[in-house]
């Protein structure tokens, strides 16, 4: 990792509850560096909002916690939220089901499975929490694409490199821009062998108290398990599991 990285970094654990405000020379002294080098890092956490300045007077300069920081507590507070709303119901609908439930959310231009449920099946597929995976392979990444704000989705897919994993992988943007259409007008998604194949998946929205997509709730096996009245069940039940996941984080019926 960059050193210099690390060492603005470890600048931050010197405010504490006891001590919110700290002067340059104050911090150089915990710190054990040179005050040129420790005022740069300074000035580099301010820059990006993770410190700010305190000007008492001109002899009097200080510093304290940036408000970045408490965005960023929050993103984490809320995941924490989400996972504990969501762990109830993807255990009851992998009951249900008997296959792997994940639950999964945006992060910047991939998608990342922030809860998983494991079926009790002989077959069943690897995965871990906190895997990362494109945008356009897989029905929980492509859900969530698909209800990104148009702007954000249009930008990622200008820079988009498509790279095929398996023959069922979407390539060609204009086909893979109709599926995302597809997907919000029908509100769930479903993907046939794109990221292994022989493998079905299938996922529906999650959504918070303003009627927001933040998350994905998604099934997925083998696709010989996923046939005709089987499929229409585990279709129902992980719709019914999106919506109680919602429900309880405030969503009502009408706000989207």
């Amino acid at each position: 990792m960059n050193q210099s990285v690390l060492k603005a970094l470890k600048l931050l654990d010197f405010f504490t509850d006891q001590e919110r405000e700290l002067s340059l020379s104050e911090i150089t002294t915990r710190a054990d560096m040179s005050k040129p080098t420790v005022y740069r890092l300074l000035a580099s956490l301010e820059e990006c909002g993770f410190l700010r300045k305190v000007k008492n007077s001109d002899q009097d300069i200080r510093y304290s916690l940036g408000l970045k920081l408490l965005e960023l507590g929050y993103i984490v507070s809320e995941q924490l939220e989400l996972r504990n709303v969501a762990l109830p119901h993807m255990r009851d609908l992998c009951k249900a089901i008997n296959e792997i439930v994940h639950l999964v959310i945006v992060d910047g231009d991939q998608a990342t499975y922030i809860e998983k449920v494991e079926s009790s099946q002989a077959l069943r597929l690897y995965t871990r929490i906190g895997k990362s995976s494109p945008l356009y392979i897989g029905s929980g990444p492509k859900l969530l694409f698909a209800y990104m704000p148009k702007d954000e989705q249009e930008k990622i897919l200008e820079t988009l490199e498509m790279k095929p994993l398996t023959p069922n992988t979407y390539t060609n943007k204009e086909e893979f821009r109709k599926n995302l259409r597809i997907i919000y007008e029908q509100g769930l998604s479903i993907s046939h062998g794109e990221q292994d194949l022989d493998t079905t998946g299938i996922s529906y929205p999650v959504k918070d108290i303003s009627g927001e997509v933040i998350a994905a709730i998604t099934v997925s096996g083998p696709t010989t398990r996923f046939q005709k009245d089987r499929k229409s069940f585990i279709k129902e039940e992980t719709e019914k599991a999106a919506f109680e996941i919602s429900r309880n984080l405030g969503f009502k019926l009408g706000k989207d």
